[in-house]
């Protein structure tokens, strides 16, 4: 009977409706994206409003009104104490995402994120109401606890929670918020920056309480995921919650083949270890990689820091504001792109397309930077300054539809659920590591290198469409639970860590004794 309901799934044939209750679970639970773009976004806008830099930064105040001196365009900004202002959140994400691995496995997705939630509004309350940098700095890691909880569970629940034929246009849905929090942050900042009396940058901080509460509430009502359900062995409620996303009563297949996934899950008593085996070897390098490539494109660099980078270039700081807005709503917009096709064209064609996009833009606005901002007094003209905000466009617009959501996307989809929250825990720790590098870096790297920022950038664009290319096979349409026969077994690279299982239905086919002629062909360290 099992085996009957797994062939009779066909792989993406699992009945399935797209039911309210998976939209209004989708979106709740894409609001802890909203509150991560928030972060990323309001620090940028914070870092150039002069009654903040006087208050906790009066060095970077000082030379970023003077602007003379030793001090260049580039390297008015560079001070490790603000970039430790924006970076810190990175870090107690990268902690915190050990516990919430921990959390999302043994509890579930649902009381991850309300954990997300209350940290989230613990450091609203500690930034809003900061007194100096030591109270700032704890409110910063507070969020970076939250942000570490959030993008932990929340692309898990998105992925496990729709339905297979939409899987990436919701699970997209998270960083589509992570666009709307930027941008929602860049307006906020746009506005405060009028206030008269040195207090806008305390709504700034404060407005993040908005999404803080809005991702608290979801999480207290959507529903929990069947495959979390199922694998904390609550067997019935998982069905009925099931057939209750599903909108059907023939969910049988799905089912099954979620216990089954379950049953080898709980065999696996240390996850992190079994992560590092051979079978797992082709998912875990591809969601390493794509966290560090992600980072490396350098949208974190000017997503943090556009409005401090557009007055670095001689915007001057209302113009870096607005300029900033500006890039907020193409990031928005390119993300509803990439909803609309993941799941039609595919997650290897939008990476592609876009490398090419991201690899000119950089080297463009490198040239123009080179020849028309020298170090010291220059700054862009009218012109120029606006072919830069346009260039810039083009590269977010590329970034917003390829590396932002399938960053996240395709780990989540591609991970077996023995290993999935240890995986993801991985992916979430590898990405909040290397955004507190280029974080904590990026000031002093504009410092240092100026135009050549670009350039080193676009450098490391070049290296990960060619890492596509030949090492990130196509995800789309395929079941999760299905992912090593369609996917890995059928790459020219990845099958080679495929030859052999110790969980084959029949003792004949995959047997070790006839693997590659000899017996201990299942053994991993036989095959390194």
């Amino acid at each position: 009977m099992a085996g009957g309901g797994f062939s009779a799934a066909g792989g993406s044939h699992f009945e399935a409706k797209i039911t309210p209750i998976v939209i209004i679970s989708c979106i709740m639970a894409a609001t802890g994206g909203l509150m991560f773009g928030y972060d990323v976004g309001v620090s940028g806008g914070v870092t150039a409003m002069p009654d903040f830099l006087k208050k906790f930064f009066p060095v970077v105040y000082r030379k970023s009104q003077e602007g003379v001196g030793l001090d260049s365009n580039y390297c008015k900004y560079d001070n490790q104490g603000l970039q430790l202002f924006t970076s810190s959140l990175y870090l107690a994400g990268l902690t915190a995402t050990f516990f919430a691995s921990f959390t999302t496995r043994t509890y579930g997705r649902r009381p991850t994120m309300m954990i997300a939630g209350f940290f989230f509004i613990v450091g609203v309350i500690l930034n809003a109401a900061a007194q100096d940098l030591a109270m700032l700095i704890i409110g910063r890691i507070s969020l970076g606890v939250g942000v570490g909880f959030a993008n932990q569970a929340v692309p898990l629940f998105l992925s496990e929670i729709a339905p297979t034929r939409i899987r990436g246009g919701l699970n997209i849905l998270f960083q589509l918020n992570v666009t709307l929090g930027i941008l929602f942050a860049n307006l906020v900042n746009y506005g405060t920056s009028k206030i008269k009396g040195g207090w806008g940058w305390r709504l700034s901080l404060g407005l993040a309480g908005i999404p803080a509460g809005l991702l608290t509430l979801g999480a207290l009502f959507v529903v929990e995921t069947p495959n979390s359900l199922i694998e904390r062995g609550h067997l019935e409620k998982g069905k009925a919650v099931l057939r209750r996303i599903r909108g059907t009563d023939k969910i049988e297949p799905e089912y099954l083949e979620l216990v089954e996934a379950s049953r080898i899950a709980k065999a696996v008593k240390h996850p992190f270890r079994n992560l590092l085996m051979r079978r797992n070897r082709p998912q875990l390098i591809i969601a390493v990689a794509l966290q560090i490539f992600q980072q490396f494109t350098g949208i974190n660099a000017i997503m943090f820091y556009a409005p401090v980078l557009f007055d670095t270039v001689g915007f001057g700081s209302d113009a870096a504001l607005y300029s900033a807005v500006i890039t907020g709503a193409v990031n928005v917009v390119s993300t509803l792109v990439s909803i609309y096709s993941v799941d039609k064209v595919g997650r290897r064609i939008l990476l592609l397309e876009a490398g090419v996009q991201m690899f000119i833009s950089q080297v463009v606005i490198a040239i123009i930077l080179g020849i028309k901002v020298k170090d010291h007094s220059e700054s862009l003209s009218h012109g120029f300054a606006i072919f830069v905000v346009v260039l810039v466009c083009t590269y977010v617009a590329a970034f917003a539809w390829s590396w932002g959501p399938l960053g996240w996307l395709i780990p989540s989809e591609t991970f077996p659920l023995e290993t999935r929250s240890a995986g993801q825990s991985v992916t979430v720790c590898v990405n909040l590591l290397f955004t507190f590098v280029i974080a904590q870096a990026f000031l002093s790297m504009l410092c240092h290198l100026k135009y050549g920022i670009f350039l080193f950038f676009s450098g490391w664009v070049l290296i990960m469409s060619l890492f596509v290319v030949f090492l990130v096979p196509e995800t789309k349409n395929i079941p999760i639970e299905e992912m090593t026969d369609r996917v890995w077994k059928q790459h020219w690279l990845w099958k080679r860590f495929m030859d052999y299982s110790v969980d084959e239905e029949n003792g004949t086919n995959g047997h070790p004794a006839t693997k590659n002629g000899h017996a201990n062909g299942f053994d991993p360290s036989s095959q390194l």
